[in-house]
């Protein structure tokens, strides 16, 4: 699910980059750091919507570098449980299928699959065949999210397919 959220990040700024540029080059920094980032606790983060306020920088002693805390809007993509999303697959193996719902890595195991799809090994490239689905490579799918594991920077989901409306998109 999409939310939007207000979040912090720190900026180190070297002092080369002092001057009468620096907001622009803090904003610039603050998008290429975080954009396309995972946070366990908050999701993915998929756009930065505004930035709310740039501190004011803090001269570390030492190495003359200076810090900035920076509070931000964000769009951010958190999978939950029970959730029905839409991917594509990018791989089929024996054991199951692997889909990519935009950036979250989703596994289908061949057990949460519908009865009637068979591994068909033979078939270049290995997809799961029935009388009238073939699920390969770029295939699109709907899954149904039935667990996620959350690591420091990603998130992994376990989905089927096996109930009413899910499976192949056409």
């Amino acid at each position: 699910m999409f939310f939007i959220k207000e979040l912090t990040h720190t900026i180190m700024l070297h002092p080369s980059y002092f001057g009468p540029r620096m907001q622009q080059y803090l904003e610039s920094k603050l998008y290429s750091d975080v954009e396309g980032t995972c946070s366990g606790q908050f999701g993915f983060i998929i756009a930065v919507v505004s930035i709310s306020d740039i501190g004011k920088g803090m001269v570390i002693s030492g190495n003359g570098q200076a810090e900035f805390v920076t509070r931000y809007r964000a769009i951010v993509f958190k999978p939950f449980k029970g959730e029905v999303v839409d991917g594509v697959v990018h791989n089929v193996t024996r054991m199951g299928i692997f889909a990519e719902v935009g950036p979250l890595n989703c596994f289908v195991s061949q057990q949460l699959l519908h009865p009637d799809l068979k591994f068909d090994p033979s078939s270049n490239p290995p997809s799961y065949t029935s009388q009238d689905q073939v699920i390969e490579n770029n295939t699109k799918i709907r899954i149904k999210i039935i667990g996620t594991r959350v690591d420091a920077t990603e998130i992994f989901a376990i989905g089927t397919i096996k109930e009413d409306h899910l499976g192949v998109i056409e």
